[in-house]
């Protein structure tokens, strides 16, 4: 037996087989119950510790273990002495042999040693030496391997974890030891080891915080102080994330509110701690990470560092969303997304950062049959459904998600805004401070957007119709207003910024402060209408006043020069110093009848207009309608009183007036019964019918009858008597704005309520214009005067009538009044009746102004416009035929309210399309929403109300045609307004500095981007993790931005 030490080791060195060595290690071990002398014992345990430590495989270590677990067992004061404390400090701290201090075979060995002397009296000083050792270990930053096995040992024997202040120390070193774990691997082996060793260590904090809760604190603020570090030399491991699992939850009050009030923690360390906390939700394994981030989120929030939760989220939000491509974090991700969405409410560009890559993931959950994919899409759908309701105004970036979404359930309205007025956490006073567009390119349009400046969506929307409007726009570039400070010059400035900057969006800061109503409140929703309104006429008397005062045209001569020959031609001939620019591009004027059906004199007057403001006809009106046997599937029904505007498929006959001109003659308005029974039944979503612009201007200029309440006060008779009034456009506008009358006061309700019927609009209409002409004007004033006392409210009628009706002596005039009574009778009984030119003015559709949401004080306004270029075709090559004018009675005539003549009263139409194969119109629109500026269709104008039942046409811009002379009526002629005019140099400095300004802001941008980068975490990605594609997927993109509301009000929500 003296020499068994030599035996087994010439036998595991041996070429026998291995049967034959492991019979021969069985009898050494059976040998152990005899006796064997010090030196034999000490010889045994050398000789195993080095086959355990040094062994060449499996085999030599696992005889090693088991002689020596063996010979421990009956030899247990000649272990002790063997496994004595300098043994084990020279095992820590220099390794054996060739074998380094850091292996964790070194750990191995000393774990099983500990189980082996866990009885002896000499265990216990064995233990103090190992506290020392692992503190001192833990400070060297092991490997995730090496602290894996220490934290093995130290479960199994916890008297070996350092006590006291020593203790804490452990805690937090073991937490930055673990904050230099990290893992290049990409093998599932590799990265499954990884996890394991991770969840070990941790699981060794826990107990250790379990043990001792005064470790606990100490060790959360050491987790915050590696997170929260800007040093960009390093980034902390994500294998901090599975810490969390093991912080109790009743903690999270406590904590949160330390952290978010601590004065000494930076925004920038608060930023970066929050970012890499979201980076933890790509750990697998790491329960309530998702939990403490919205804690966190929340608790700054309750602080109001509203610049940290929207740089973060601008920053992750990304992130977040592709985390859901991957079921083993798909639950917590959403959390973390809804909660970052719906709180998010200030503007929707972290919403629109995702959008690109909805459709593509429900897509992706419909077929990838998992069990849980159905329940997770319901709950993904209801949220997407609560931001589309809650930025309504971008009807082109949600139709393929809604067609996605389609079969999927909805949320009622009321749990939509539930849930979003318990999540917002900005309000109105935040205004966008670091919310506003990061530095982007144009888009595809070459468009420039307008940034919302916080419920300026209203100024944006009329700054970018404007826009639009041609002929203004080049009217407006092309003025000299160096050196001033007017209104019209900081249009003019804002007008070339958006023409010709590089930036994706420009903020109209300076423009905003100086066209702002006084009664509008700054930061709140505002009637776009009532803004163009006063901006219009803002313009005009501040050209009005400076051609006064100055006694020249300021503004110079905006028919000059090559204008003419690029479409300028078409501005009326009246000279510039007699009309403002204002009145020459959208002044109009209209011209009021009053006649008293007691004595039939008349009252006219003739006033301008800028805009037409349509009311809806009544819904009373349609019952009745529908009383009168109107058949609602009828497409087009005329009325012989009366005739509506139509949709019609066939042209009119020609006129035997001549080209461009006919003669109407009018009559009385036709009775209650009659006028309900005159417009087009389509069918729509107002009580099953589908109006339009014509029939909504045809019920403008419709006769009224004064009666009730409403009578009129007549001069000759001296007395409220019943009367009629009628009304007719004598000058036509060369820019036609329409205004639609959506918002009625709810006098029950106090409220002003949005009236949502949609409205067809066409492409083309023809309007109804009346000229006042000498001869027209001789007949009616002649006419009129014979029949009764007309009364004239303009002054230039006056002075006309004055001179036709100018007595030679007292004779004559006592004679003519006995004429004109005897003229009075004749007439009533004659029926006679007037005959007035008319002519119908052709328009072409330029912008639409949309509101989205249910009332005049909240939701977005968001514009299309028209994309006018020189290769425009016409009307008629599009295959759309205009309608021929008629001939209608005269309201004037003091007998049409007795007869109907043969004739029509004009009313005003839309131009159908003849083929409806016709070739699709081209792709010449644009939707300007806020700074997001895209393509779109006129498909998509005449649809979207259909689609999106709260954006509804609102402000609607026709541009006049120009008109070619044709034996067969009109042909209108091309739009050919494709020149600008070359920018003044006071505007081109001033673009070019802010150019310049802009590309040092890119360059900033992107060495910022770059250092961001280079800083960017290693996150654990199992199985070929991808932070930017979708498995099975190129990467979907797509674009983002602008702003938008869901139409409803709450304390904290601001409209855009």
């Amino acid at each position: 037996m003296s020499t068994m030490d030599k035996i087994l080791e010439a036998l595991i060195s041996s070429s026998h087989p291995l049967q034959v060595k492991k019979a021969i290690v069985k009898k050494v071990v059976e040998a152990a119950e005899k006796s064997v002398s010090h030196e034999q014992c000490q010889s045994l345990y050398q000789l195993t510790s080095r086959l355990v430590l040094l062994g060449e495989d499996s085999f030599q270590k696992q005889v090693g273990y088991q002689v020596m677990e063996a010979y421990a067992r009956y030899h247990r004061d000649e272990f002790e002495q063997f496994l004595n404390k300098d043994f084990i400090v020279s095992l820590l701290q220099q390794g054996y042999g060739p074998l380094e201090s850091k292996s964790p075979l070194i750990i191995d060995y000393i774990h099983s040693c500990l189980k082996l002397l866990f009885s002896c009296p000499s265990v216990l000083e064995i233990f103090g030496i190992i506290q020392v050792e692992v503190l001192r270990v833990i400070c060297e930053r092991p490997n995730p391997q090496y602290c894996a096995r220490l934290s093995s040992m130290l479960l199994d024997f916890v008297q070996c974890i350092p006590k006291g202040k020593s203790g804490l120390l452990f805690c937090q070193q073991l937490v930055r030891t673990i904050s230099y774990f990290h893992c290049s691997a990409s093998q599932e082996k590799t990265l499954r080891e990884y996890v394991s060793q991770v969840t070990k260590v941790s699981t060794l904090l826990q107990n250790i915080w379990k043990a001792e809760p005064s470790t606990l604190l100490p060790s959360l603020q050491e987790v915050f102080a590696i997170i929260s570090s800007t040093d960009p030399s390093f980034e902390p491991s994500i294998a901090l994330a599975s810490l969390v699992q093991h912080i109790p939850l009743q903690m999270i009050t406590v904590l949160i509110r330390s952290l978010t009030t601590d004065q000494n923690v930076k925004d920038a360390s608060m930023i970066r701690a929050l970012c890499r906390m979201i980076d933890w939700l790509s750990w697998p394994l790491a329960h309530h990470v998702e939990t403490w981030v919205i804690a966190l989120l929340k608790g700054l929030a309750a602080v109001q560092k509203f610049t940290i939760l929207i740089d973060v989220t601008l920053l992750k939000i990304e992130l977040v969303f592709n985390r859901l491509w991957y079921p083993i974090v798909r639950q917590g991700a959403l959390a973390v997304l809804s909660h970052m969405l719906l709180s998010f409410q200030h503007s929707p560009e972290a919403f629109h950062l995702v959008v690109p890559h909805i459709v593509d993931l429900v897509q992706s959950l419909k077929s990838d049959g998992l069990p849980n994919s159905k329940a997770f899409l319901v709950q993904f759908t209801e949220l997407i459904h609560c931001m589309m309701y809650q930025y309504s105004g971008f009807p082109d970036l949600y139709e393929n998600i809604l067609e996605a979404i389609k079969e999927l359930p909805k949320p009622s309205e009321e749990k939509i805004k539930l849930v979003l007025n318990q999540s917002a956490w900005t309000s109105q006073s935040n205004s966008l401070a670091s919310g506003l567009l990061r530095l982007t390119g144009k888009s595809e349009t070459g468009k420039t957007g307008l940034i919302n400046l916080g419920n300026t969506c209203y100024m944006n929307s009329i700054i970018q119709t404007l826009f639009m409007a041609t002929d203004f726009r080049r009217s407006v570039l092309s003025l000299n207003l160096n050196g001033s400070n007017t209104l019209m010059k900081k249009l003019q400035l804002l007008f070339a910024f958006l023409a010709h900057t590089q930036r994706a969006a420009y903020a109209p800061h300076s423009f905003f402060e100086a066209s702002r109503p006084p009664w509008f409140t700054t930061g709140s929703q505002q009637d776009c209408s009532e803004y163009l309104r006063f901006l219009l006429d803002r313009l005009h008397e501040e050209e009005k006043t400076i051609q006064a005062l100055v006694g020249a045209e300021i503004y110079g001569d905006c028919k000059g020069g090559s204008w003419e020959a690029t479409g300028m031609s078409a501005i009326k001939e009246t000279p510039c110093k007699k009309k403002t620019l204002i009145e020459q591009m959208f002044g109009g004027r209209l011209s009021t009848a009053i006649r008293c059906q007691e004595c039939n004199s008349v009252s006219q007057k003739e006033e301008p207009f800028t805009d037409l403001s349509l009311a809806f006809r009544p819904s009373g009106e349609e019952h009745q309608r529908e009383a009168c046997g109107v058949p609602p599937e009828a497409e087009q029904v005329h009325s012989l009183a009366e005739p509506s505007c139509s949709f019609s498929h066939t042209p009119s006959a020609p006129s035997q007036t001549g080209a461009g001109e006919n003669t109407i003659s009018y009559r009385a308005a036709p009775s209650a019964q009659q006028r309900n029974c005159d417009s087009v039944a389509n069918e729509g979503s107002n009580g099953g019918k589908l109006g339009s612009v014509p029939d909504l201007i045809n019920y403008f200029l419709e006769p009224e009858i004064l009666d009730e309440d409403n009578k009129y006060y007549c001069e000759k008779c001296a007395s409220l008597q019943r009367a009629e009034k009628t009304m007719w456009i004598v000058d036509e506008p060369e820019y036609l704005i329409l205004t639609l009358l959506r918002f009625s006061y709810d006098a029950k309700c106090h409220v002003r309520r949005k009236i949502l019927d949609n409205v067809a609009i066409p492409l083309f209409l023809q309007l109804p214009v009346h000229p006042v002409t000498s001869k027209s004007m001789a007949s009616s004033v002649s006419d009129s005067n014979c029949s009764s006392p007309l009364q004239v409210d303009s002054p230039e009628s006056v002075e006309n009538l004055a001179k036709k009706l100018k007595p030679s002596s007292k004779e004559e005039e006592e004679e003519e009044e006995e004429v004109e009574e005897l003229r009075v009778e004749e007439e009533a009984e004659k029926s006679e009746e007037m005959v007035l030119t008319t002519q119908l003015v052709p328009y072409v559709l330029s912008s639409v102004v949309m509101h989205s949401g249910m009332s005049s004080e909240s939701g977005h306004y968001y514009t299309y416009g028209r994309n006018v270029t020189s290769t425009e075709p016409s009307m008629s090559s599009l295959g759309y035929q205009p309608e021929h004018t008629q001939s209608s009675p005269s309201p004037l005539s003091p007998t049409s309210t007795e007869t109907r003549s043969d004739g029509e009263r004009s009313s005003c139409t839309s131009i159908a399309k003849q083929d409806p194969e016709v070739a699709q119109l081209p792709k010449d629109w644009l939707l300007f929403n806020d700074s997001r500026v895209t393509f779109t269709s006129f498909h998509s104008v005449q649809n979207v109300t259909s689609r999106f039942p709260k954006d509804t046409a609102y402000v609607l811009f026709y541009r006049k045609q120009g008109v070619s002379d044709s034996f067969n009526g009109r042909v209108l002629d091309d739009v050919k307004l494709n020149t600008e005019p070359p920018l003044q140099k006071e505007l081109m400095d001033a673009i070019t500095k802010d150019n310049k300004l802009y590309l040092q802001e890119q360059e900033l941008s992107a060495r910022t981007r770059a250092l961001q980068a280079a800083s960017a975490p290693c996150s654990f990605r199992p199985n070929g993790f991808d932070d930017n594609d979708p498995p099975g997927s190129c990467g979907p993109t797509g674009g983002g931005g602008g702003g938008g509301s869901g139409g409803f009000n709450t304390v904290s929500r601001l409209v855009f």
